[in-house]
C-alpha cells in the first residue's frame, strides 16, 4: 500500500506505540485520525504533530457508540478508511488472587471488546472499497503465559484467536488483517512491570514497533502478513520461581 493520502485510524494514540505510529504514518504521507480515552493527552499529541493531515477524537474503545462516532468522523473529515490500527490496551501486573472484578472487567473490555468493536467498524467501512488493512497490536503475552499477567494474557490470547478468525472473514473482501506481537517496549505501559523483577534486559522502543508495522502496511497488496513477533534481543522468558527470587 502506498500511504500517501491514505486515511489511517490509530487507537490509543496519545502516547507510546500509538503516537509513534501516528508520526511515522504522517511521514509516509498518510492522513491520520488519532483516538484516545485521555482527552488532554490526545490534544497535546495532535498539537505536537502540527500537521493539517492529523485530527484527534476522544474515544472509549469499550463503547460501540464511541467507535461508531470515530468511524463516521474519520470518513466525514478525512475520507474512506484504508488502515485501522487497534493499539489501545491496558494491564494490571499482579497475582491472580489479587485481581479485583473491576481489574478483570477493565482489561477484558478494553483489550478484547475494544479490539472486536474496532475491527467490526473498520471492516464495515473497508468492505465498500474492497480493500484495506486492519492491524491488531496484541503482545507476546498472547503467545505464552506470564506470571503476574494471567488476566492480561487471557485477553491477549482471546484477541489472537479472534484475529485469526477475522483474517479468514476479511479475505473475501480483499482486506488484510495482521496481528503484531511486541515483547517489552519502553513505554509507560511497562512502568509497573519494570518496578518488579523483569525478564527484559533491554526494551524495544515505540519507534521500533511502529517502524515494523508501517513496513507491514506498505507491503504489496497481494501479500498479507498474518503475524509478526517483535522482541528485543535481550528479552527473555522467565518463570514464577525466577520472578520470586
Amino acid at each position: 500500500m502506498i500511504l500517501k493520502d491514505k486515511v489511517c485510524v490509530v487507537t490509543g494514540a496519545a502516547r507510546g506505540i500509538g503516537f509513534s505510529l501516528a508520526k511515522q504514518l504522517l511521514a509516509a504521507g498518510a492522513k491520520v485520525m488519532l483516538s484516545d480515552a485521555d482527552e488532554k493527552a490526545l490534544e497535546e499529541a495532535v498539537k505536537s504533530l502540527s500537521s493539517d493531515h492529523v485530527i484527534g477524537l476522544q474515544t472509549d474503545v469499550r463503547s460501540e457508540a464511541d467507535i461508531a462516532a470515530l468511524t463516521a468522523e474519520t470518513e466525514s473529515r478525512l475520507g474512506p478508511i484504508a488502515v485501522w490500527i487497534n493499539n489501545a490496551g491496558v494491564a494490571r501486573h499482579k497475582l491472580i488472587t489479587e485481581y479485583t472484578e473491576a481489574d478483570i472487567d477493565w482489561m477484558m473490555d478494553v483489550n478484547y471488546k475494544g479490539t472486536i468493536l474496532g475491527c467490526k467498524y473498520a471492516l464495515r467501512s473497508m468492505q465498500e472499497q474492497r480493500t484495506g488493512h486492519i492491524i491488531n497490536i496484541i503482545s507476546t503475552a498472547g503467545l505464552t503465559g506470564v506470571p503476574t499477567e494471567s488476566v492480561y494474557c487471557g485477553t491477549k490470547f482471546a484477541v489472537r484467536g479472534f484475529t485469526q478468525a477475522l483474517q479468514e472473514e476479511a479475505a473475501q473482501f480483499n482486506i488484510r488483517v495482521s496481528g503484531i506481537y511486541p515483547g517489552g517496549v519502553n513505554t509507560g505501559f511497562w512502568d509497573i512491570a519494570r518496578a518488579q523483577k523483569s525478564p527484559v534486559e533491554k526494551y524495544l522502543t515505540p519507534d521500533d514497533v511502529a517502524s515494523a508495522i508501517v513496513s507491514v502496511i506498505q507491503m504489496d497488496d497481494n501479500c498479507v502478513t498474518h503475524e509478526i513477533v517483535l522482541r528485543s534481543m535481550k528479552d527473555a522468558n522467565f518463570t514464577l520461581q525466577e520472578l520470586n527470587q
